[in-house]
């Protein structure tokens, strides 16, 4: 009869699992983190004394989100001793179905734990404040005080140009043929005046110690990788949506994965995001 209450308890837990990763992705931006919370969270369900409990799904959702708020306070502390600049892990997807985009997660990172998840949850996920009160243990009327905090430091991270699929895949094709094949004419016309490039090799892989700021800056650093690459190497694996925004993996000369992701406004490329670090590119493999 145990056996028999486990195997039911594993079968209402996994088609929750998806939607517990995605709660923990979001609020940590750390994909093998946010399986060990997920992980955790099946852990204490199965002792649980699941009779009592009138609302897996929601159980599951307090339970997985306090978690990622006590993971938070670890993860802070090894952020400021990080190594050049941080990038969430890359989740790449077929389409641009991602509700969280890359420069949405990189302005979570500046709000406290509350405030991301309030955020979170009641403007990302929909739950009431009610709910939300209950997973971090605050009054509902302090839970929506936190929320709307979090949405104003949030609203200008918002894609203010929605990118139609196609045409994001193409300019991301466009990007990749021009930075490997070194057609810096071509590459000069996609970037706004403003551009930025953000690299995270987390000391691992070589990487810009700092974010490039501005078209001249990030040309020069791409007529050097561009010189570096025609010598060595870059294939190209796929092309897809990483973390919302159009881009691709490519394979590169030292047998290492990558990803590049392109913020797009007004048909022209404003920010540049590609992650070296190998450790958060395992799960791609």
């Amino acid at each position: 009869m145990a056996n028999a209450g486990s195997e039911d308890a594993a079968a209402n837990f996994e088609p929750l699992r998806p939607k517990l990763m995605r709660i923990a992705y979001r609020m940590l931006g750390s994909v093998a983190d946010a399986e060990d919370m997920v992980h955790e969270a099946f852990i204490r369900w199965m002792r649980t004394d699941r009779g009592e409990v009138r609302e897996p799904e929601a159980f599951l959702r307090r339970t997985v989100t306090r978690l990622c708020l006590d993971q938070l306070k670890s993860a802070r502390r090894q952020r400021e001793s990080y190594v050049g600049p941080w990038l969430p892990d890359p989740v790449v997807e077929e389409d641009d179905q991602e509700d969280v985009t890359l420069p949405l997660l990189l302005m979570l990172e500046r709000l406290s734990p509350l405030e991301r998840a309030a955020f979170l949850l009641h403007d990302v996920f929909g739950l009431g404040f009610e709910e939300v009160a209950a997973a971090i243990q605050r009054e509902p009327a302090a839970c929506r005080q936190l929320a709307a905090r979090a949405r104003t430091h949030v609203r200008e991270a918002r894609p203010r140009f929605k990118v139609e699929k196609q045409q994001g895949l193409a300019l991301a094709e466009a990007f990749f043929a021009a930075s490997r094949g070194g057609d810096m004419k071509a590459l000069g016309a996609m970037l706004t005046a403003d551009v930025s490039a953000h690299a995270d090799g987390g000391g691992k892989r070589p990487a810009a110690m700092e974010v490039v700021l501005g078209y001249d800056a990030v040309m020069t650093q791409y007529e050097r990788v561009a010189a570096w690459l025609q010598e060595n190497g870059s294939k190209l694996v796929r092309l897809g949506f990483v973390n919302g925004l159009p881009g691709f993996i490519t394979l590169e000369a030292d047998g290492e994965l990558q990803t590049t992701a392109l913020e797009i406004e007004n048909g022209k490329v404003a920010a540049i995001y590609v992650m070296r670090n190998p450790d958060k590119l395992r799960h791609l493999h």
